[in-house]
């Protein structure tokens, strides 16, 4: 891609507004805090300390719209905190001009380095930059410092009183998590009924885990609804996809299909009640039409499954009546947490977080990592922006290295859309801001009155786009100034001028010291190859070795692949956004690699939903393609890593000898076969040169061709049980199902 391209492209992602979900009572519930600490600090002290007050009060109501899963009023105390200790320590320091370039450079760094931790941290580690470079100016002494840092954490204090005092939609994060997985996986079973093997993302599988992990704490007080359906809904999606895949569920036509897609549609309706129930915390509503469906008929009464599908059927039925019974569990009942949750999922507290936090930036601390080339990059251009700013001559220098560190971001593609859409959103927010004061010149409380509407305006479109929010935010700083006696000419025209100049700074540091994600690509799919291969390679140990067999690895193993996965497709979002030519890997050649990893992924969840009891008979066969695969792997990892050409061809030999062998074709040497055609096209994805985009789109077809007609699917498997009676008696009917088992990019706030 073009630099022309690449910023067009980016412009156009900044500016698009998004149509969200308002959250009027939480926007109105953060600016109620903001008005508390402007008010007071108007009543009680004067117009510089209510400036500096409502920095600390809005920032930390910003903390709470973040996407994390821990408590808000958490949130809102850290920033709070970090805000403060940034304020004092850079007013000592603001003396001196060289004392203060060091530590705003050392603490920038910091603030850099914090979005190894995570994109909240790293948001947090950016606000306090930006409220040290704003509030260092208002001060007089030292004492002064300390009652200005006192009272930014008293607005967090506010803000986190509130949240406890005023709930609104307590453990809703939460919900939304489990219920958004829930409604993909319905979304998942409608598109399996025309397509056997219909593609799934596991990202909302992924988030509900992240979002169930608790601390101690949130253990003793989650719902009884946000329990146990996770765990199923981990079960029900390769069940579904295994009864209707058309190599082990249902054959492509006939009545056993036209009975498969029956209950495919009804699990879609189940599972949609489901995640409506879990997200409005009320009971589960099942259609009359639905449970009728999910009625296995008796014998002689319409078309019947056999076989493997009948199997898949009856688990369907017993996990989708298993998760009806948890969600219709009393919604404000809490049960105490056992031992096993107290030791699976949980999410270490505020200071034993700390060790965590620091082994992350240390891993971070290299040449090749962009965080820390973001780090370095965010720290000099913040040092140079604030030389810039008190250079020109305007009365707010510090408005320039501002806007650099709030639109700079660890890549391409956010640094420059944030860019633009926030001189955008700066040029109408100071515009319709400007014109207010000129036309009606407010007196101090007035001034005050209109800031507050305008954070309850940004609050409210927090995640309508950063142009929104900018717009938002300057008008709430033309009107804060106002506040403090501050001209509105001269307002307006020092915040156009030195936002353009702070986001030309930050686009010109990406320009010239970058940390692009295209180069990176391949050592992203020689991570995915890797831990795909160990899951597949815990997966055919099972059918070596039953008696050995180690569930737990299997799980682990599977969620490092979905890990893996995960980071290949956000390294290959970037890279799709980036003025930088392939280096070994075209983009048509990474969507087909991409294609055969996520197929081998599925084979091997096809295996695993079928793994033999402990009493069955090991597997030679299964025992050689293992130690085959074993081998094989890490110089096909290597070979992705150097760009040689893959070679199977021992493996597929070893299953050959498999396949003469064996006297039946069962599912391990079904599976075995699936893999190494999945094999096989990656290593033909990865042969084309950099003129192959014809060949590369043939290729891509005949390979999802290849997969349709093999019929690939994914299951999940556990050991099967008989299930209880219950109030939905109608959907279990005393069917085996598996036992649950358990498992081990947030809104950008404007400055």
């Amino acid at each position: 891609m073009t630099w022309s391209r690449a910023l067009m492209k980016t412009a156009r992602s900044g500016l698009t507004i998004e149509k969200a979900k308002l959250t009027p009572l939480i926007a109105i519930r953060g600016s109620v805090g903001v008005a508390i600490v402007i008010g007071l600090c108007l009543y009680l002290g004067s117009p510089a300390l209510a400036v500096s007050s409502a920095f600390g009060a809005f920032a930390a109501g910003i903390a709470t719209f973040q996407r994390s899963w821990r408590p808000r009023p958490v949130l809102a105390l850290a920033v709070a905190g970090g805000l403060s200790v940034s304020t004092f320590l850079g007013y000592l320091a603001a003396a001196h001009i060289v004392g203060f370039l060091v530590l705003l450079s050392l603490w920038t760094f910091l603030a850099g380095l914090a979005w190894s931790v995570g994109p909240v941290s790293g948001l947090v580690g950016t606000q306090t930059v930006s409220v040290m470079l704003v509030t260092v100016t208002l001060p007089t002494s030292i004492l002064g410092a300390l009652e200005h840092a006192a009272i930014i954490a008293f607005g967090g204090l506010v803000q986190a009183a509130l949240i406890v005092l005023f709930p609104v939609r307590p453990w809703g994060a939460q919900r939304d998590a489990l219920a958004d997985a829930l409604a993909a996986e319905a979304d998942y079973a409608r598109r399996l009924r025309h397509d056997p093997v219909a593609p799934f993302d596991p990202q909302p599988l992924m988030n509900a885990r992240l979002a169930s992990a608790v601390t101690p704490r949130q253990a003793k007080r989650r719902p009884v609804q946000l329990h146990g359906p996770r765990a199923l809904a981990e079960q029900v999606r390769p069940v579904l996809a295994s009864l209707a895949d058309p190599v082990v569920g249902v054959p492509v036509e006939g009545p056993e299909r036209d009975r498969a897609r029956e209950l495919l549609g009804a699990a879609g309706t189940v599972l949609d009640a489901v995640a409506t129930a879990i997200r409005r915390g009320r009971p589960v509503r099942l259609p009359p039409e639905a449970m009728a469906t999910l009625e296995m008929p008796q014998d002689g009464d319409g078309p019947r499954l056999t076989g493997a599908a009948r199997r898949s059927a009856l688990r369907l039925i017993s996990l989708l009546a298993d998760a009806v019974e948890f969600t219709d569990e009393p919604v404000q009942a809490t049960r105490p947490t056992t031992e096993a949750e107290r030791g699976h999922l949980l999410r270490p507290s505020v200071p034993k977080l700390v060790p965590v936090a620091l082994r992350a930036v240390r891993r971070q601390l290299r040449w090749s990592s962009r965080v820390f080339r973001h780090a370095l990059r965010v720290s000099t251009v913040a040092a140079a922006g604030y030389l810039i700013g008190q250079a020109l001559p305007f009365g707010h220098g510090y408005w320039a290295p501002l806007a650099s560190v709030m639109v700079m971001r660890p890549d391409f593609g956010q640094t420059y859309s944030r860019g633009v859409a926030r001189f955008i959103g700066t040029l109408v927010g100071v515009a319709v801001g400007g014109t207010i004061m000129g036309l009606t010149h407010p007196n101090l409380y007035v001034s005050a009155a209109l800031a507050i509407v305008c954070v309850l305006a940004m609050y409210l479109l927090m995640r309508t786009g950063v142009s929104v929010t900018s717009a938002c935010v300057a008008a709430y700083v033309v009107f804060l100034l106002g506040i403090a006696g501050a001209g509105w000419e001269q307002t307006v025209q020092e915040r156009v001028v030195l936002t353009l100049v702070g986001g030309l700074l930050a686009m010109l540091s990406y320009a010239l010291f970058p940390a692009w994600e295209t180069p990176r690509l391949r050592e992203r799919l020689a991570q995915w190859l890797e831990e795909n291969g160990r899951y597949a390679i815990a997966v055919f140990d099972s059918y070596a070795r039953p008696a050995e067999r180690r569930p737990r690895q299997v799980r682990e193993a599977l969620l490092d692949a979905r890990a893996a996965r995960a980071a290949w497709e956000e390294s290959e979002s970037r890279a799709e956004k980036e003025p930088v030519r392939h280096r070994g890997l075209s983009l048509s050649a990474a969507a087909s690699a991409q294609s055969a990893l996520a197929t081998m992924g599925r084979v091997t969840m096809v295996l695993e939903a079928h793994l033999p009891d402990k009493e069955a008979d090991p597997s030679l066969g299964a025992q050689e393609f293992t130690d085959e695969l074993r081998e094989s792997l890490p110089r096909a990892v290597e070979a992705v890593r150097e760009r040689r050409s893959l070679d199977w061809s021992p493996l597929r030999a070893v299953w050959e000898d498999w396949a003469a062998r064996s006297e039946t074709r069962g599912v391990a040497l079904r599976g075995a076969e699936l893999l190494l055609d999945a094999l096989d096209d990656l290593a033909e994805a990865l042969s084309r040169g950099p003129g192959g985009k014809n060949r590369a789109a043939r290729g891509a077809g005949a390979g999802r061709g290849a997969r349709e007609q093999n019929g690939t699917g994914t299951a999940e498997g556990g050991r099967e049980r008989q299930a209880s009676s219950s109030p939905s008696s109608q959907l279990s009917s005393s069917s085996p199902s598996p036992s649950p088992r358990s498992e081990p990019p947030p809104p950008s706030p404007p400055s």
